[in-house]
């Protein structure tokens, strides 16, 4: 029987969530969490050991995290590594797709993991490591070590792998010379392509062309001291009441809130609503995630010409792009109306 490593994160550990992010790495002998699902779907190894960690921890002490998982994995047997399913947690995708990168390259050992297709994990490591589309939440753990599984044993048991879009991960961008069984020759397939194109009918590619979307970086501010500069944060800082009812993860609405003549945001007035982080220090200090007090100072010291009257909140964690974009574009004619110059993004 060959022998399987997973990795998973401080939650599905069951050692807590946002509280414990921080915990350092430590390895587990036999199945935890996830790893119940996972023993399913695989048939051909036996997981014999579970590496933790915590998404900050790994974020935040990424060489710190390797170099002790590093050293886990010296000391045991294995044939095959998993991570996750990640979902649609970022951190946790990240996390996944740093720890497979570096197994594959260090060990030579194939790796395997599942997360949703807004995971910013997903285009990071898609060209290093095997990735699933998953589902958006733990709910669909079990169709996602499925997958994981089939392809493992179809690994271990040496067959020879399809193209991505037939064994069902994300395309990684690697090309391969194969011999087709048509024995259709070049030429005859881009003539074949071409009159279809010309044609009007369906066909598809031999070598997709990726969708960039390209963003011009905008010109410098030529003088800060006559800006009118705004907040613009995905930390999920609002009024108490949450009067907009953003969610916590996976936003789909924004707020816009008044601060004129405010010196700064008090704690018990706003909160942060964000479910991705440790909402603690937020939440005692709104001002470490949206720095009105420190804009205030460079105000009136005349590094800046003048404090929007409103700064804009959302949450980022889980957000799809396509409802950042949606949302960016309601809150642009709100800017442009107040003759705003400049916004600032604090990272959370």
């Amino acid at each position: 029987m060959k022998k399987a490593v997973l990795y998973i994160n401080q939650f599905f550990a069951g050692i807590g969530g946002e509280e414990k992010a921080d915990h350092a790495p430590e390895i587990r002998e036999g199945l935890v969490g996830p790893g119940l699902a996972l023993k399913t779907n695989l048939k051909n190894a036996e997981i014999t050991h579970t590496i933790i960690c915590g998404d900050n921890f790994m974020g935040s002490n990424t060489e710190e995290a390797i170099e002790t998982i590093n050293g886990f994995l010296e000391g045991i047997d294995f044939d095959i590594f998993f991570a996750g399913p990640a979902f649609q947690a970022g951190r946790y995708g990240v996390a996944c797709g740093t720890i497979c990168k570096h197994v594959e390259n260090a060990f030579g050992v194939k790796t395997i993991t599942s997360m949703h297709e807004e995971n910013p994990g997903v285009e990071m490591f898609k060209k290093d490591t095997y990735i699933f589309p998953g589902g958006k939440s733990a709910a669909a753990m079990r169709k996602d070590t499925k997958k994981m599984g089939v392809l493992g044993d179809k690994i271990l048991d040496g067959e020879t792998l399809l193209e991505a879009e037939k064994e069902g991960f994300f395309v990684r961008g690697i090309r391969h010379q194969v011999w087709r069984e048509d024995g259709a020759e070049a030429a005859d397939r881009a003539v074949d392509m071409l009159i279809k194109k010309m044609a009007g009918e369906e066909f598809v590619s031999e070598l997709p062309i990726p969708k960039l979307d390209r963003v011009p970086v905008a010109p410098p501010i030529k003088d800060l001291s006559k800006a009118q500069i705004a907040v613009v944060s995905s930390g999920g800082i609002v009024p108490v009441d949450n009067p907009d009812k953003i969610q916590s993860s996976s936003a789909t609405r924004w707020g816009r809130y008044c601060i004129a003549g405010e010196a700064s945001l008090e704690s018990g007035v706003y909160k942060t609503i964000h479910g991705g982080y440790d909402n603690t220090v937020a939440n005692a200090n709104p001002n470490v995630v949206v720095p009105i007090d420190v804009l205030r100072k460079y105000e009136e010291e005349g590094k800046i010409g003048k404090l929007h009257d409103y700064f804009y909140a959302t949450v980022g964690t889980g957000t799809a792009e396509g409802e950042a974009a949606r949302m960016a574009g309601e809150m642009i004619p709100y800017l442009k109306e107040a003759g705003v110059d400049a916004i600032v993004q604090i990272a959370t």
